[in-house]
């Protein structure tokens, strides 16, 4: 496998974890968001936003990626993208965070599901097929197997890319997203990780 294609499988791997959220009970996979206290060995402690401090075990093949910001006009009809959102109580779908796979990434977590950000949040991993400007942002149609959305994204909404990372990134104070097993005595294991890096936190 060459280092492109593998890259892309670990992208495709981390980047939805949501999807795999989606088919799996909340009580087997959880999603830990907050900032690293330390990493020694194979032992990384997260101060949760929760306001816990957890114990995360990281597995051999722990796969290690990070995001960075790119333009709201970089997304194009035909772009395939990430994008959480909340509804309205008019039924509208506005943005929280948009990021953008690579090409070879195309399908990852395809659909729409609920998702973790608070009530009414949504995920939807899908092609844009078009792109509007309006009084508020840009309003991006998407299309995935099975529906559409129409969500507008505020210019201030954050746009990432996907980009690698290595332990060497997983230092104190750096803020992460980590998909977690819960284990014995209120600890956790994972497998996928995303790490701040160069400034830039994981959004999702």
């Amino acid at each position: 496998m060459s280092y492109r294609t593998k890259f892309s499988v670990v992208v495709a791997a981390l980047a939805f974890s949501g999807a795999a959220l989606a088919q799996a009970p909340a009580a087997q996979v959880v999603r830990l968001r907050g900032n690293i206290v330390s990493l020694n060995g194979d032992t990384m402690m997260v101060h949760r936003n929760s306001g816990d401090t957890v114990s995360v075990a990281l597995a051999p093949n722990v796969q290690l990626g990070a995001v960075k910001n790119i333009k709201l006009s970089d997304i194009k009809p035909g772009s395939f993208i990430g994008t959480a959102a909340i509804t309205g109580q008019d039924g509208k779908m506005t943005a929280t965070e948009v990021h953008v796979f690579a090409e070879s990434a195309r399908g990852t977590g395809e659909g729409h599901r609920a998702f973790d950000l608070g009530p009414n949040s949504t995920m939807t991993n899908a092609n844009v097929d078009s792109v509007v400007q309006s009084s508020n942002g840009r309003e991006l149609t998407l299309s995935y197997k099975g529906g559409s959305n129409t969500i507008t994204v505020p210019a201030n909404v954050p746009v990432v890319a996907f980009i690698s990372a290595d332990r060497a990134d997983l230092t104190p104070g750096k803020k992460v997203i980590v998909t977690a097993t819960p284990a014995a005595g209120g600890t956790f294991t994972t497998q996928r990780i995303l790490v701040e890096k160069d400034g830039v936190a994981p959004p999702m």
